[in-house]
């Protein structure tokens, strides 16, 4: 074998090589960074789901709220009307 091969077949598999370690260590990078960020999505899902949760508990509530301030307002209307004949 010639010392071209030689040097050539050297080279190339050191360039494999060195091309199959680079691609190892970028992929483990970008595996952690997606790791991250997932956890970093996966709180800010949950902080919005509370969210909604809270919301939504509050919708439930509102026509009940409604309904005593209607019944407040009617026996307000009911005092005044009786102060007024009684004045």
């Amino acid at each position: 074998m010639s010392d071209g091969v030689l040097v050539a077949i050297i080279s190339g598999g050191l360039t494999l090589i060195g091309t199959i370690f680079t691609v190892w260590a970028g992929n483990r990078k970008t595996n952690e960074n997606i790791k991250i960020n997932q956890a970093v999505t996966d709180t800010k899902i949950e902080e919005l789901t509370r969210e909604v949760r809270e919301h939504n508990n509050f919708a439930q509530r509102m026509p009940v709220v409604e309904e005593q301030i209607k019944v407040i307002n009617h026996r307000i209307g009911d005092l005044e009307h009786a102060h007024t004949k009684g004045a």
